[in-house]
């Protein structure tokens, strides 16, 4: 059955999961909105990335509306998190919802079953996956893979997401590249908790976060062990970035706190660190770095996707999958193990993670001296 996209009204695109996995739907909602100016573009994410695309009631130019989604980790309750009934019954109501906006045609760029669910709940007329999704069935356009669309072996997240578009007719041979918004009230609060600081900062110097003049933002952190590059290593790129007159400021979130008070014991130059920036803050902070450094991690794709030159550090996860998506200047570090990728979540090869241990420092000074090179100003 082939799409009439003259008669399409009504799209919705469901991206379940996390910060990366959103930042690279851009490129796939980008291409919709270019293809279908006029139609309502919806998007269905968890809730707790929701501020990555509207926050302060500025919503990403290329989407119409954000529906935001429960997750059991976030939507709690008098006593503690929701149920497992109760969130399915929260997640009925916006499957309700789904049904009485009567969308044309439904994208699910996840795979996974709640996302499946979701798709199924819109009754859309056109409802498009891929072969290998779980309930394949409730799907009516079944892509067989990324590979076969791209007549490629390797795919990058993103050219899986275009893929499904392209498959039915969305233009994507160009393959559009992340993109997110940084709004003037993002920036604002911003400066606040910069200025918060000022009092541990006259010390240095400095009476605000705009006389910050050059600085590089630095990303410790990581969801898996594996992709997680020695705090002591961030220290010294740190070190090396002062001498090049950079100041350095690093983001983690509050349960990774430990992470930058050991960052900061181990440098011998002073770091500015923030465990509380929103996601739109961390994205107009990348936006004003002249660098972003730091592991392979949701972080990474905003600062990509803002346009800032970076330097990625890999371990266990796949290169060809997770590199950044961007026009920006950008580099990857990375020592090769026969092994990678590896899901990450344990080293079953060396019982440590040797793939993120041994890159060296220096091979990330490199990197960053190659990003600062006048032909990448």
């Amino acid at each position: 059955m082939q799409i009439d996209w003259t008669k399409v009204n009504r799209v919705l695109v469901v991206k379940l999961r996390s910060i990366g996995d959103t930042v690279l739907a851009t490129p796939s909602l980008i291409a919709l909105r270019r293809f279908l100016p006029n139609a309502q573009i919806d998007v269905l994410l968890e809730d707790w990335v929701t501020p990555l695309l509207v926050d302060w009631d500025v919503v990403h130019d290329a989407i119409d509306n954000v529906i935001s989604v429960p997750t059991r980790n976030t939507a709690k309750v008098e006593g503690g998190k929701l149920s497992a009934f109760d969130l399915m019954f929260a997640r009925s109501i916006y499957a309700g919802i789904l049904r009485k906006t009567k969308y044309d045609v439904a994208f699910n760029l996840h795979g996974g079953t709640t996302a499946t669910f979701f798709t199924a709940a819109s009754r859309a007329r056109h409802r498009v996956g891929y072969a290998e999704y779980q309930y394949s069935f409730l799907y009516n356009h079944l892509l067989s893979s990324s590979s076969d669309f791209w007549n490629t072996e390797f795919t990058h997240s993103a050219e899986q997401q275009l893929a499904l578009l392209g498959s039915v007719g969305v233009p994507v041979q160009d393959r559009p590249k992340t993109r997110l918004v940084v709004n003037a009230a993002a920036l604002s609060s911003l400066a606040k908790k910069f200025n918060a600081k000022t009092q541990r900062w006259l010390s240095e110097g400095r009476t605000g976060w705009r006389d910050l003049g050059n600085f590089a933002l630095l990303h410790p952190s990581s969801a898996f062990f594996t992709k997680q590059w020695p705090t002591e290593n961030f220290a010294r790129t740190a070190e090396f970035l002062a001498e090049k007159g950079f100041h350095t400021v690093a983001v983690a979130s509050k349960n990774e706190r430990a992470v930058l008070e050991n960052l900061e014991r181990e440098s011998k130059v002073p770091i500015t660190t923030f465990d509380d920036l929103t996601l739109p803050e961390i994205t107009a902070l990348a936006s004003k770095a002249r660098l972003f450094v730091g592991n392979d991690s949701g972080i990474a794709h905003i600062a990509a996707a803002v346009g800032t030159p970076s330097v990625v550090i890999f371990g266990s996860s796949n290169r060809n999958h997770w590199r950044p998506w961007t026009d920006a200047p950008n580099e990857i570090v990375y020592e090769e193990f026969p092994c990678q990728p590896c899901p990450g979540y344990v080293c079953e090869v060396f019982g440590e993670p040797r793939c993120i241990l041994r890159v060296k420092p220096e091979a990330v000074f490199a990197a960053i001296d190659r990003m600062l090179s006048p032909s990448n100003s």
